[in-house]
């Protein structure tokens, strides 16, 4: 009932919500960071292989699935997936628009299953036994922009000597939220690529590889380079995708600066309350001091009342951020533009090493 307990309270809330604040920013964070990176590496794989190019052209020199690198991934534990692809330029055109996109052909090893998170309509495209297939999925901008739907039709002409034009039909639509891949990507048979291109059943634009674990990127990028022919090279996807990914990291740092000011007024604040508690109890001091009591002792009580003042902010800081962050996670409760985040919700990565 004394006015000691209200300020022991205070000093707990204030612990409390400060580290509440600086949990939630860093599992926040680091669900942001980990559901982007997610985004860009189930779409472009985490390295690509593909030939030198050493002209000014935009189209891919072709890779042969006979390569030494086809014959050997199988036994690298290090790597998940592989899966080939080829880009080729072109032109989508309806009654009323004409779109640049770049289609990128996909072979039968590609997986399916990583890309469905990304589906808002419609289903994936089949391949065809007997030839191409006809089917494409297209992005949502891109529907938004030609007015397409699932089902309906459209022709995709390439622009060489001269126009070559294919029709297409529309299975499925995707989002992935990155306006870079939204804005131009539409996904196909890769048959379709080879038919343009005149390019054999073994030829390919390049390999996307999936491997296993991302933090060794720069480890691995090396030693798959060593085991590739000498004509084809190894590129880490984050390096095509600089700006992107230095941007997240700049998140990083941004959030070191804000969870230090934090920490400052946390700090500032317990100080104050310290300084409260010995003005406040300034009688009892007096008291102690007359029994016999040395000032080690006194300061060594004050320091017990901190020391458990803090571990009561702590306990109920970590178990307010854990059970929003739960809430958060399960229910989705905080929407996010994605025209602007990337994602439709605010996102959680349970990193136990921060509590």
């Amino acid at each position: 009932s004394s006015f000691s307990a209200i300020i022991s309270r205070i000093a707990i809330v204030s612990i409390a919500v400060s580290l509440a604040a600086m949990v939630l920013a860093f599992f926040i964070l680091g669900g942001f960071q980990e559901t982007i990176k997610n985004k860009v590496y189930n779409l472009n794989g985490h390295l690509e292989i593909t030939k030198y190019n050493f002209g000014n052209s935009m189209e891919q020199p072709p890779v042969s699935t006979n390569s030494d690198f086809n014959m050997l991934y199988k036994d690298l534990d290090y790597i998940d997936h592989v899966q080939d692809f080829a880009f080729k330029d072109g032109l989508l055109k309806t009654k009323e628009e004409v779109y640049g996109v770049r289609f990128k052909g996909m072979g039968r090893n590609f997986d399916s299953i990583r890309f469905k998170e990304n589906m808002v309509e419609g289903q994936l495209f089949k391949f065809n036994d007997s030839t191409y297939s006809q089917e494409v999925v297209i992005s949502k901008k891109i529907a938004r922009t030609l007015r397409l739907d699932v089902g309906d039709k459209v022709t995709i002409g390439f622009v060489e000597k001269r126009v070559r034009a294919r029709p297409l039909r529309i299975t499925g639509i995707y989002e992935t939220g990155l306006e870079e891949f939204d804005k131009h990507i539409i996904i196909g048979d890769i048959g379709l690529v080879r038919r343009m291109n005149n390019w054999a059943d073994t030829l390919v634009g390049g390999h996307e590889v999936f491997i296993n674990d991302p933090n060794r990127m720069e480890e691995l990028e090396e030693e798959l380079f060593n085991l590739i022919d000498m004509n084809l090279y190894v590129d880490k996807i984050s390096d095509k995708h600089v700006a992107l990914f230095d941007w997240l990291n700049l998140l990083s740092q941004n959030v070191v600066i804000l969870l230090t000011i934090v920490l400052f007024v946390a700090c500032v604040n317990m100080i104050s309350i310290v300084l409260i508690l010995i003005m406040e109890r300034t009688n009892m001091v007096g008291v102690l001091q007359a029994l016999g009591t040395t000032r080690k002792q006194i300061r060594r009580i004050f320091l017990y009342n901190c020391m458990l003042l803090i571990a009561k902010g702590l306990l109920w800081g970590n178990l307010v951020a854990v059970v929003l962050a739960f809430i958060q996670d399960k229910f989705k409760v905080i929407p996010l533009d994605p025209e602007n985040y990337y994602m439709y919700f605010v996102p959680i990565n349970w990193d136990f090493g921060i509590l």
